[in-house]
């Protein structure tokens, strides 16, 4: 279905599917190894991941959100965007300054202040759509788990931890899918759920 555009009009694309594709796809390849599904010693892969797809295009999805006046997706895709280079940077060149005897709680507290942002917006996504808000709903589990599991050294914790992160990728890849082939095909193809207000009116949030 082809929309129709005034003649010199500019239609601006919807940066979500961009910015939850690339959370989601992220999210996937740490939690298989945080899962323990596949070897550690392949861990490094996920770094190029959390930079340039992970981090700088879920960035930029978050700026553009700014262009739509969209406030959660603005905050959301720009936060997890910066998430993702901060893992990047602290892998790559802070990790080996932490003495080993506090990389635990230090990697916790990085993670539990993740877990309280996360929580917040999962009360914010509950007046956009439910594809959006299981995706936080999970998150926030996942960044207690993983918080949980590397504050108190709990290896079988951060295991569980990684397999809700997998679950998280899942919620986020069917976000990111519904809204791209919903838009491609001009009508519902894959339902997002919107949520509805105490009125029973539906938000007036984006479409994901």
């Amino acid at each position: 279905m082809e929309v129709s555009r005034p003649v010199g009009s500019w239609l601006p694309a919807d940066p979500a599917p961009l910015g939850l594709a690339g959370f989601a796809m992220t999210t996937f390849v740490l939690s298989m190894f945080n899962a323990d599904i596949v070897n550690t010693a392949g861990e490094p892969v996920v770094l190029g991941l959390a930079l340039a797809y992970g981090g700088i295009a879920q960035l930029l999805a978050g700026m553009w959100e700014f262009r739509t006046g969209n406030t959660f997706g603005a905050t959301a895709f720009t936060s997890f965007g910066a998430f993702w280079i901060s893992y990047w940077l602290l892998v790559t060149l802070n990790v080996a300054d932490i003495p080993e005897a506090q990389a635990g709680d230090a990697i916790g507290l990085y993670l539990w202040a993740w877990a309280i942002f996360t929580a917040y917006m999962f009360i914010a996504s509950l007046r956009t759509t439910g594809a959006v808000a299981l995706v936080f709903f999970l998150l926030t589990i996942t960044f207690i788990l993983l918080a949980v599991g590397d504050s108190g050294d709990h290896t079988t914790v951060t295991k569980w931890g990684g397999y809700v992160g997998l679950a998280t990728a899942v919620a986020a890849w069917y976000a990111s899918f519904a809204a791209v082939i919903n838009s491609t095909f001009g009508r519902t193809i894959a339902p997002v759920y919107h949520l509805k207000s105490p009125s029973g009116d539906r938000t007036t949030a984006p479409n994901y």
